[in-house]
């Protein structure tokens, strides 16, 4: 009998339930259960259906029954920043609102009076995105202070999948890193920060390391789904890492999805100056290790064009047309917070060429090539300050997750870095997620080891 591990991985447009068993030798992934995912307004904010996406998950796991394959463990992976706050009885406080709502507008500049930026990076390594938990704190503080308040406990959002499935509170480490508030050297929350914002210390769990048992399913849970397993914490972007095929340290990665992650894996923080000024940010990885890494807008602008035309093409075909187009001379800042949640994708990326002089896109196609070419040359740029902060070229970038099967993109990206382009496996992030699980359980002995099987077992494409 093979020995199943679940791995639910939660993107910001879609989330699935993955069973992965090893067959031969090599890793094997059966998707079980997919669901929409997506922010909707709500009270005139953006908010997350954690209520609709918990019942998904159960779903998920009552397939598992019905086809006979039980997972021994299973972990939830999703977005970074994200949180909730829980109340005494553990009653979602307010709405589950999520990072591109528009609540952060400004409050920077809030954070700022109690603690500079400068000293804020100096001691988290977390580079400035408006979004994060740290920003989205003082939204609450500022325009629901009776929530803080009443708050008894503060979960990021797999945590609370976590709760919801064990009833354990946990704060894993390196989602936790996400929000700006945990010290890059003690690898614990900075309560000193913490305390100048004025945000109750209490709110805020022990923090424990990837790979670590929260608990078991409820016994509530158990009846309903038929079966009992360990819940494993995992992290998303570290799991997406984690699976990255390559076992030196010549390469570059980048996480390709609705957000592009891109970067390297170090053993030690960067706080420095410098790397503040270029806005690398310095996120917990597995075995204490960091991911030093750029977040970049990623995939997100062509998802949102592609959902203005209701979806009547696919990203194959987008890429064809993209193509077809590719002399359109405009580009784009794909790092422009104009493009975080605009109205309308497509007239955002006309406006900002019209804006900037330059040539305005009318096509499907001409609108796919300008933010294509945008992104690799964004990449080109991370790169060119990757090798100048660490003092040293790398021979290659690994792109894996979902957006490791843009063709278009990859060329794009080799003809821009001139470097090679190693794309796969695209579903990184569940994989790394499941690896994590079967670290633990010592399936496999060393991270080394489960690159190598990871390498064997899924097909990379390279491009030159």
């Amino acid at each position: 009998m093979a020995t199943y591990y679940a791995a639910v991985d939660m993107g910001a447009s879609s989330g699935r339930l993955i069973l992965g068993h090893m067959e031969n030798g090599k890793m094997e992934l059966e998707e079980i259960h997919r669901f929409e995912n997506g922010m909707v307004k709500k009270d005139g904010e953006l908010c997350w259906e954690f209520d609709r996406i918990f019942t998904e998950i159960v779903a998920g796991l009552k397939k598992c029954k019905e086809i006979g394959k039980i997972p021994v463990s299973m972990g939830v992976d999703t977005w970074g920043v994200d949180f909730v706050l829980l109340d005494k009885e553990d009653k979602v406080l307010g709405n589950t609102v999520g990072y591109r709502d528009h609540r952060t507008e400004g409050m920077d500049e809030e954070v700022y009076k109690f603690i500079p930026v400068e000293e804020l990076y100096a001691r988290t390594g977390i580079q400035k995105a408006i979004y994060n938990t740290i920003y989205q704190l003082m939204a609450v503080k500022t325009k629901h202070p009776e929530y803080l308040e009443k708050a008894e406990t503060l979960l990021h959002v797999p945590d609370y999948f976590h709760f919801l499935l064990t009833g354990q509170k946990t704060c894993e480490y390196t989602e936790a890193t996400t929000g700006q508030m945990v010290n890059a050297e003690t690898k614990d929350w900075d309560y000193e920060i913490i305390d100048k914002l004025g945000y109750p210390r209490r709110i805020f769990q022990k923090l424990i390391m990837p790979g670590t048992v929260v608990g078991h399913l409820t016994e509530e849970l158990q009846k309903e789904v038929g079966f009992d397993l360990e819940v494993v914490a995992p992290h998303d972007t570290g799991s997406a890492v984690l699976a990255v095929p390559a076992n030196d340290d010549d390469f570059i990665y980048i996480s390709s999805g609705t957000w592009s992650l891109m970067g390297i894996e170090r053993k030690t923080p960067d706080c420095s100056a410098k790397s503040c000024e270029l806005n690398f940010t310095n996120e917990g990885g597995y075995e204490g290790r960091f991911r030093y890494i750029k977040n970049i807008m990623g995939l997100w602008m062509i998802q949102s064009v592609r959902h203005e035309v209701n979806d009547k093409y696919s990203f194959a075909e987008i890429c064809a047309m993209a193509e077809e187009a590719k002399d359109f001379p405009s580009r784009v800042n794909a790092n422009d917070e104009c493009f975080l949640s605009p109205e309308n994708m497509t007239e955002e990326v006309k406006d900002y060429c019209r804006r900037t002089g330059q040539k305005v896109p009318e096509t499907m196609g001409e609108i796919a090539t300008v933010i294509y070419t945008s992104l690799a040359e964004c990449y080109a740029k991370t790169a060119k300050e990757l090798e100048e902060i660490t003092g040293r070229t790398y021979s290659r970038i690994h792109v894996v997750g979902g957006g490791s099967n843009a063709g278009y993109l990859n060329e794009l990206t080799a003809k821009a870095t001139g470097k090679e382009v190693h794309a796969g496996p695209g579903e990184a992030t569940a994989i790394g997620n499941i690896t994590a699980q079967m670290l633990k359980a010592g399936d496999f002995k060393s991270v080394e080891e489960a690159r190598t099987t990871i390498h064997e077992s899924f097909g990379i494409k390279i491009y030159k």
